[in-house]
């Protein structure tokens, strides 16, 4: 076929507007009118006849007035069935599309390698028989087609004459809705284009591509008669397949019966070949006919079934007249006789499909009505005909100025366009924009512009990376190498040659060889030459490599396959590079000798450490248990009352020596082995509430009053938990210790510019300034050693040492006879310390998106502040685990995550959000580098609104983000609608 001839867009505009709307309108009023002349013209001439032609001219007009009606409701399944058309068409054409996971899952194979969707979800059902080779069966183009599902269902749902909406390809691929199991009713070897629904859109049935009717045939589907409208699909001049729109004759029938026919009679339906199509039940008792005629799906599945006989008029004794004028006339009336009974029969044409719409009347029921107004006809008719004449010149002349106009609006700024790309592919990557009111035409300049921006940016990335690159090269290598094996030579670039003292850059490989370490000799061999025996492709070695006064210096290798033969498998040329590790060998050994010593000492440490304490608590372990053996053994008599005292003490004694020996013990082991606390992030909120729990019957039995004030959210700090409970234990001890009676104390917090304040107070009596510089002394209880009150004067050395150890510091300050105030000072970092801040009160900030991003490459953080500063007010977090505290606590209302994050994965992390109530239904898009699709499985089930993967397209992520900040207004507050992500669809689908 040969290609379609172009024409101007201009052009183009008016053929459509004439062929969409003007030419069917007018050939719809040309029959109007022409039937109207003619039953006027048949009341002029036969005035005898007055009241019969009357009669007949209303019969005739209510005939093509249902035609009319019947008309439409096929033109707008025309209209659905070309719309369908095109939408495919698009889809099958389009680039780029997202791949619908759940859509995948709902296929399936049968065992004769038919593809069918197993589950009913609502979607269309799909079909590929396997007359298609499973090899060559286009499973694209059936995740392509399940796009269109919404509108398969928009369609099946606002015209209720459709039963069924298909699309049939050339390769026997189904996809129809609603949804059936398709295995149990489609034969799998069928073979789509040997069906009339197919073969009647092809090129010689169809040339002019438009949509078809299709004869009443059984539906191989089971449901029953039918007729189905028609639509070819191609790709260029190939017919890719045949959309349709299937009625049944049981909805044309609703139809028809409710048709308003006068004299009390019926309507039916017949085709350009003189079939019944659609019969009610009225007509089925007038012509002996059932419209239910016995049929069988399974040989409607094989072959194509359509009407008996005795349901054509031509082939009926009694209706062969009728059939005669209908084939003579678009309309008119005849009168027939019909069980008996004399009728009259008008019909008139459907012009959409040459169908012919009958209404049957009792002819005694017709000459009982008059009209008086035939007279007056004639004139009216003149009317509308000069009316109708003077209106289309009118709106031919205001439709071609339109299309004028409408074409110069599209065409200026298009041709503008395509000149900005022009120049940007011959890398002037910022040319003058083009301008138009038009928004889509206008997005189309602004996107070109920022693609010729982006591209300038990505030029500039390139050539500093490449800048960089050759630097650390000539920097961090000694050369670079490579080998090829055929010839059994090595190439060698960079200053490697004269360090070593070689000959040339290009040696023998045996020649090199000679200079490499004895000992190392075969595992270099075995690397360079038997490069395959490694798993991977790349490999590292490091071996010994003489210079020219044969000395021998530690070389780093490190190599990968670059060429090899895939037949055999044979390796043909490796290349790599090497780096001088000499130092760092010397360095290696020099801490090896090192650390064995330093673990010697550790030992010796730890071995005196555990004699201490076994010395120390053997004896007391022999007191304790004595003086619990007295007790026991001492009489209930109160003459022995001083002897329980005395065991009484010698207990509380011992006790208090055994917290002695552990703190110096506990002190000890942190002095003797400059021990390393293990950091992590802990939240101090949680610790400080555990602490007042501990620390509350304590201080109730000395009736001393107990306060907290401890914020709303975490505070996040790096700190070892264990330890820091008891620095805060420590304190509030202390404060219990040596408070007033009925006195207060408390726990509260405070953040600094650098960090968080932990803070214990007292109304105890208060430390003296002399007394002060002693107090952080080991054993210095400042007065106290002969009070009942207990302690062994270490416990605030122990914790001044735990709070160094954690990169903070413990301090006070205290007034005799008001109290003291003592604190543990740990640093916060800025994002941690940003992050305390967003637990206050959230300040408005307008229109802006509060949003949050996860992302540890700091490249990637400004990126994405700096390009959605006007949509977003942009908070950063670079571990997961912080930001899932965080988010818990503060939800913001979009999340950007990264899924490679230090702390914790990304997929975890929205794994922990989405079973969290609060956050379950939180946007969130993803900025990836992983764009394999198992990436995508990670999140596929986490209702993500969009995955966008690095280098990251702005405009893409900016879209994206408007539509959440659209729908953040339509959402309901938090808590008031917890489904509200899961009935509220962000996006239709991602971008790859």
């Amino acid at each position: 076929m040969q290609q379609d001839k172009k024409i101007t867009l201009r052009h183009w505009m008016w053929r459509a507007f004439v062929q969409s709307a003007l030419i069917p309108l007018i050939l719809v009023e040309t029959v109007l009118i022409a039937a109207y002349l003619l039953t006027n013209g048949a009341i002029r001439d036969t005035q005898i006849e007055h009241l019969r032609q009357a009669a007949l001219t209303d019969l005739k007009s209510a005939a093509q007035q249902e035609a009319k009606f019947v008309s439409e409701r096929l033109k707008t399944i025309t209209q659905l069935t070309r719309t369908y058309g095109e939408q495919v068409q698009a889809v099958l054409l389009r680039d780029a599309y997202l791949v619908d996971n759940i859509e995948r899952q709902r296929h399936a194979r049968t065992e004769d390698g038919v593809l069918f969707t197993r589950t009913d979800d609502g979607r269309a059902a799909s079909f590929y028989a396997n007359s298609t080779p499973q090899d060559k069966q286009d499973i694209d183009k059936v995740m392509r087609l399940a796009q269109l599902d919404p509108l398969m269902k928009s369609i099946h749902a606002s015209n209720k004459l459709v039963s069924a909406i298909y699309f049939n390809s050339w390769d026997s691929y189904n996809r129809l809705y609603p949804w059936f199991y398709t295995p149990d009713q489609y034969p799998h070897d069928m073979v789509i284009p040997s069906y009339n629904f197919y073969y009647l859109a092809d090129a010689t049935h169809n040339p002019q591509r438009k949509v078809n009717w299709t004869d009443i045939y059984v539906d191989p589907a089971g449901q029953g008669w039918m007729m189905s409208a028609l639509a070819p699909v191609y790709r260029g001049d190939f017919l890719e397949g045949v959309v349709g729109l299937d009625i049944t004759v049981d909805n044309i029938l609703k139809e028809i019966v409710g048709l308003q026919v006068p004299w009390n009679g019926y309507a039916m339906l017949v085709s350009g070949d003189l079939n019944i199509m659609a019969l009610p039940p009225s007509g089925e008792q007038d012509f002996a006919l059932s419209e239910l005629t016995k049929h069988s799906y399974d040989e409607a599945i094989r072959k194509e079934i359509f009407k008996p006989s005795d349901f054509n008029l031509g082939k009926r004794p009694d209706t062969q007249a009728l059939a005669h004028a209908i084939s003579q006339s678009p309309s008119g009336i005849e009168a027939i006789n019909l069980a008996g009974k004399a009728q009259l029969a008008a019909w008139a044409t459907i012009p959409e499909t040459g169908w012919k719409l009958i209404t049957v009347v009792d002819e005694a029921a017709v000459f009982s009505q008059t009209n008086a107004l035939a007279s007056r006809y004639q004139q009216i008719g003149y009317l509308l005909i000069a009316g109708m004449v003077l209106f289309y010149l009118l709106f031919f002349a205001v439709m071609w100025a339109r299309s004028r106009q409408l074409s110069d609006r599209l065409q200026q700024p298009i041709q503008k366009i395509g000149e900005m790309m022009q120049q940007i592919g011959q890398g002037n990557w910022f040319p003058p924009r083009a301008s138009s009111h038009i928004t889509e035409l206008e997005q189309m300049a602004r996107t070109t512009s920022a693609m010729g921006a982006q591209l300038a940016d990505s030029e500039a990335i390139r050539q500093q990376a490449q800048n960089q690159l050759e630097l650390v090269l000539d920097s961090t290598t000694e050369s670079i190498w490579e080998i090829d094996l055929e010839q059994r030579r090595i190439r060698i670039q960079g200053r490697f040659i004269e360090r070593f003292g070689l000959k040339s850059s290009d040696l023998g490989l045996d020649d090199f060889y000679t200079r490499i370490h004895p000992d190392d000799l075969d595992a270099v061999v075995a690397c360079h030459e038997h490069a395959e025996q490694h798993p991977d492709t790349d490999f590292t070695i490091e071996y010994r490599f003489s210079d020219a006064c044969s000395i021998h210096h530690w070389l780093l290798s490190r190599a990968r396959i670059v060429a090899q033969d895939t037949s055999s498998g044979r390796i043909l040329r490796i290349a790599g590079t090497h780096v001088d590790i000499d130092a760092l060998k010397a360095t290696e050994e020099a801490l090896v000798l090192a650390s064995q010593q330093a673990q010697a000492a550790n030992v010796a440490k730890t071995r005196f450490l555990s004699s201490m304490s076994h010395e120390l608590r053997t004896p007391l372990n022999a007191v304790q248990g004595f003086a619990q053996m007295i007790q026991l053994e001492l009489p209930d008599n109160p003459n022995e009352s001083n002897f329980k005292q005395y065991t009484d003490e010698i207990l509380s004694a011992s006790d208090h020596l055994c917290l002695l020996v552990d703190d110096i013990l506990d002190l000890a082991r942190i002095e003797a082995e400059n021990t390393e606390l293990r950091l992590e992030t802990v939240d101090a909120r949680r610790i400080m509430s555990e602490c007042i729990e501990l620390i509350r019957p304590q201080a109730s039995e000395h009736n001393l009053h107990l306060e907290s004030h401890l914020p709303e959210g975490a505070l996040l700090v790096q700190a070892e938990p264990r330890r820091l409970r008891q620095i805060l234990l420590n304190l509030l001890s202390n404060a219990i210790k040596y408070n007033r009676p009925h006195g207060h104390l408390s726990l509260s917090y405070k953040i600094t510019a650098e960090s968080l304040r932990l803070i214990v107070e007292d109304t105890g009596y208060g430390i003296s300034e002399e007394k002060q510089v002693q107090l952080f002394k080991p054993f210095q209880r400042l007065g106290h050693e002969n009070s009942n009150i207990k302690g062994t004067g270490i416990g605030l050395v122990l914790s001044r040492e735990l709070a160094e150890m954690m990169n903070g510091r413990l301090d006070f300050n205290s007034e005799p006879g008001i109290g003291s105030t003592f604190w543990v000072e740990l640093p916060f970092s800025p994002e941690l310390q940003k992050s305390s801040r967003r637990h206050a009160p959230a300040s408005s900030t307008g229109n802006l998106l509060r949003t949050l991003y996860v992302e540890d490459n700091r490249s990637s953080q400004l990126l994405v502040q700096k390009a959605l500063s006007d949509l977003a007010d942009v908070d950063i977090l670079d571990n997961g685990l912080e930001a899932l505290h965080w988010i818990t606590e503060n939800p913001p209302e979009l999340l950007l995550l990264d899924i490679d994050l230090p702390g914790l994965q990304g997929d975890s992390l929205l794994r922990s959000l989405r079973r969290n109530t609060r956050t379950r239904d939180l946007p969130v898009i993803v900025i990836s580098a992983g764009a394999l699709p198992e990436d995508f499985a990670l999140v596929s089930d986490l209702d993500v609104a969009r995955y966008l993967t690095k280098p990251l397209k702005i405009e893409a992520l900016r879209e994206a983000v408007m539509q959440i900040s659209n729908l953040r207004y339509l959402r309901p507050k938090q808590g008031s609608n917890p489904d509200f992500a899961r009935d509220t669809p962000y996006f239709g689908g991602g971008e790859g």
